[in-house]
């Protein structure tokens, strides 16, 4: 990573159109003729934020970012109850990394992301594996049914008072039913106080579940503007209720389509919101992989998990 101080700034950028209405911002940073990288963002629907361009020594790597549809600065934006969601899946980011690969000539680049970021990086290395060189995840999940129920309904265990009043947000005829569904009508309504009360009662449970991490930062997804706010959560609810359109296991049970891409899997013992159980499953279904298991963090960036990324960089870094 680059250094703390260090001000990155992008030398090219644009909106890539990738059909159906939807243009994705993209802009690459660091040394133009460095080793590829992109960087894929988590959420999903969190965008890209500037500190994402210092992830990768700039002298030694082309840093791609992208934010995916509906968030950032692409557009038409989620935010916006206007926008279509029909066209906003898991098969369609795939192929608008690939698109956004050609686009800018690139033949195999190293995949760097994590949380949502490491389902998307997973589903597009095991679409398109010649593409890719290595892969750094951090947080793994594959946004399987299990998975999707622990986050959203079995880690209640530990916070049930929080869970009582996440349920609560939708309405009665929906408590006992598919929460995430309810919430994704809720993020459709046509009334910014309906979108607004589901989204920040979503992030209220989603920091719950990361609150007891050592080093956390407070209000981790609900801090932010409003209109990143209801677009964050109309995507992640969007994708929730659908189970991001993989059939259930896909993303571990094909790893092996992934033989020969050497990988570095970073997982904090401590994260609420991924269980190291899909991390341990996926280095064992992929002869390639690494996994470093982090004793003191969680699901948010601590200083081991930078440590480990830049580790996983240096092994990675042209010669």
């Amino acid at each position: 990573m680059a250094g703390q101080g260090t001000v990155v700034e992008p030398y090219a950028q644009g909106m890539l159109d990738v059909g159906d209405g939807n243009l994705v911002y993209w802009e690459t940073c660091g040394n133009p003729e460095g080793k590829p990288v992109l960087v894929v963002h988590g959420g999903p629907g969190s965008g890209c934020s500037p500190g994402m361009r210092q992830m990768a020594d700039p002298d030694l790597f082309r840093v791609v970012l992208f934010d995916q549809r509906g968030c950032g600065r692409s557009t038409p934006h989620a935010s916006d109850p206007a926008t279509d969601m029909d066209h906003n899946t898991t098969a369609h980011l795939v192929a608008d990394m690939e698109a956004l690969r050609e686009h800018l000539g690139i033949e195999r680049w190293l995949l760097l992301g994590g949380s949502w970021g490491s389902t998307l990086i997973l589903a597009y290395a095991e679409r398109y594996p010649h593409r890719v060189s290595e892969i750094i995840i951090s947080a793994v999940t594959t946004t399987r049914q299990s998975e999707i129920d622990w986050l959203y309904r079995d880690v209640a265990c530990f916070f049930p008072e929080a869970w009582e009043r996440f349920r609560a947000a939708v309405p009665e005829a929906d408590r006992d039913g598919d929460l995430l569904a309810a919430y994704a009508r809720l993020m459709d309504d046509p009334d910014v106080g309906v979108r607004e009360r589901a989204a920040r009662a979503w992030c209220e449970w989603e920091d719950t579940v990361v609150s007891l991490e050592p080093g956390g930062r407070p209000g981790f997804y609900g801090d932010r503007p409003l209109a990143e706010l209801v677009a964050f959560v109309r995507i992640c609810a969007h994708y929730s209720a659908n189970r991001a359109w993989l059939e259930d296991n896909v993303l571990v049970r094909e790893a092996g389509r992934l033989a020969g891409i050497p990988g570095v899997l970073i997982h904090g013992r401590l994260d609420l919101s991924c269980p190291v159980g899909t991390a341990w499953e996926l280095a064992r279904s992929w002869p390639d992989a690494e996994l470093v298991v982090l004793e003191d963090a969680g699901h948010q960036w601590t200083a081991s998990k930078r440590a480990a990324l830049r580790a996983a960089l240096a092994r990675f870094a042209p010669r």
